[in-house]
């Protein structure tokens, strides 16, 4: 426990750099009386209350709208608490680490629960994108493990862009719940849910290839030798 090492943390999403400027100046202007945990935990409660909005737009499609608040709700908790660990030097990188993980694990599976609730994804979609969704997390995690590097974006997105990309989604969502594709009809997030479980796999796939081969390449074994003579048992 006490020969713990931080992994190094790589983020090279198209909004990184605006995003860590902005974070570190928000940081420096937080309350003492607000802890890392707080944020966390707000971050949470966000993204409960995104799927639950999902949800109730079954009923009433304005709670879609509501769910663009939640998700900046969630920006502002999850991105900032670790901000904000480490300008105050606060910092607690396995407990972090893990609560971090642990709280998105549930976070995510609430809020695709709360999308295909609503009507406006089918089960299998939204069960579809977490399967691939959460395989990832576990390479990651194992990458984070085995190779001392974390991944926190790839081909430039990360999870603010994913967050964007989710409330774009919703404001086209809020008028149109119909896709039309070579004459046949989808439902909207559907078609995103398809494109985005493909694209996830994909990714998947390259970063398992990518970790295998540096792994494979630095443990690499000498030719087996037997002395002459010498039988195995």
């Amino acid at each position: 426990m006490s020969n713990f090492k931080d992994a190094k943390r790589e983020h090279h999403s198209f909004l990184a750099a605006a995003e860590k400027r902005a974070l570190i100046w928000i940081a420096y202007r937080i309350p003492d009386c607000i802890s890392s945990d707080h944020l966390t935990a707000l971050g949470f409660l966000a993204m409960i209350f995104a799927g639950l909005s999902y949800w109730y737009a079954r009923w009433n499609r304005w709670a879609l709208l509501a769910v663009i608040f939640w998700l900046a709700v969630n920006w502002f908790g999850d991105s900032l608490d670790g901000t904000l660990a480490r300008v105050r030097n606060r910092l607690r990188p396995r407990y972090g680490f893990y609560l971090d993980h642990v709280i998105d694990a549930f976070g995510m599976t609430t809020l695709f629960c709360g999308i295909a609730a609503s009507g406006y994804m089918s089960w299998p979609v939204a069960a579809a994108f977490l399967i691939v969704y959460f395989i990832l997390c576990i390479e990651i995690y194992l990458a984070t493990y085995t190779i001392g590097v974390f991944h926190l974006s790839f081909i430039g997105f990360g999870p603010t862009e994913l967050r964007i990309v989710l409330a774009t989604g919703n404001i086209a969502l809020f008028s149109h719940s119909i896709a039309h594709i070579r004459g046949h009809a989808f439902l909207l997030f559907d078609v995103g849910g398809v494109v985005a479980t493909i694209g996830i796999a994909i990714v998947l796939i390259a970063a398992t290839l990518k970790h295998t081969r540096m792994l494979y390449l630095a443990e690499r074994l000498a030719p087996a030798t037997r002395a002459e003579g010498q039988s195995v048992a």
